[in-house]
C-alpha cells in the first residue's frame, strides 16, 4: 500500500499505481477535492477501481460519488474491519467486464454482476458494494426469506459477532435494509419488494410472491 498526502501528489505519481488494485481517496484533500481527483484520473486514464473513504457520508456526496465513476463510497465511522471486508471485496472484483452479458433481471430491477451496479426502472440506485451484495444475494433467492445471519455474513464474514448480544447483529442488518430501501423510495415511492419476516429475517418479493408477512 502507498499513500500520498494530497492529489497532486497522487496525480504526479500514476506509474507507480500500475500494480496497484484499486485507490482510495479521501472526500475532502487539500487543495483539490476527491471528486475533482477522481475526475482527474479518469481523464489521464487511469480505469482502476476507486473507492471513497469519508466522514462526510452525505446522501449528495455518495451519489455524486457513484456518478463520477466511483464503486463504493464507505463512512469512516463503520469501522476498520467493516471497511477492510469491504475493499477486500471491490478488489477481489474483476476490473475488466466479461465478454457476455451477465446482467440479472427481476421485475424493475437489473443487476450487472460485472461492475457491481444495480438498477431500478434504468436509473442507477446508488448502492454501496455491501448493499449490493445484499440485494443479489435477496434476488438471487428470489421470493424466499433469508435469515438475518446470513445476510449478515454477507458484510463481515460467516460466525462474526458484533452489538450487544448473541442477536446483536440484526441490529447492523436492519440498519442496511433501512438505507437500501430509502435509496429505492427516492427513485420510487410505491418500492415494496424487499419484504420482513419479523424475528427472522428478509426475502425480495418477486413477481410472484405474495403479500408482505
Amino acid at each position: 500500500m502507498r499513500s500520498f498526502a494530497n492529489g497532486e501528489s497522487l496525480l504526479g505519481a500514476l506509474d507507480s499505481a500500475a500494480d496497484a488494485d484499486l485507490i482510495v481517496l479521501d472526500w475532502r484533500l487539500p487543495s483539490i477535492s476527491g471528486i475533482d481527483l477522481l475526475s482527474r484520473l479518469r481523464e489521464q486514464g487511469v480505469k482502476l477501481p476507486v473507492v471513497f473513504l469519508t466522514s462526510h457520508a452525505e446522501i449528495a456526496n455518495e451519489r455524486q460519488a457513484f456518478a463520477g465513476g466511483a464503486v463504493d463510497f464507505m463512512d469512516k465511522t463503520r469501522g476498520v474491519e467493516v471497511l477492510v471486508r469491504r475493499l477486500r471485496l471491490v478488489a477481489s472484483r474483476p476490473s475488466d467486464a466479461p465478454a457476455v452479458d451477465d446482467s440479472i433481471a427481476c421485475g424493475n430491477l437489473l443487476l450487472r454482476p460485472n461492475i457491481g451496479r444495480a438498477y431500478w426502472k434504468e436509473v442507477d440506485v446508488g448502492l454501496t458494494t455491501s448493499e449490493y451484495d445484499i440485494v443479489h444475494f435477496l434476488v438471487a433467492n428470489v421470493g424466499e426469506y433469508q435469515t438475518y445471519r446470513a445476510i449478515y455474513d454477507l458484510q463481515y464474514y460467516e460466525g462474526f459477532i458484533a452489538g450487544d448480544g448473541a442477536d446483536g447483529y440484526r441490529t447492523n442488518v436492519r440498519s442496511s435494509i433501512k438505507r437500501i430501501r430509502k435509496k429505492f423510495c427516492e427513485l420510487d415511492a410505491t418500492f415494496a419488494e424487499i419484504q420482513t419476516y419479523s424475528a427472522f429475517g428478509y426475502r425480495w418479493r418477486g413477481l410472484t410472491a405474495g403479500l408482505e408477512e
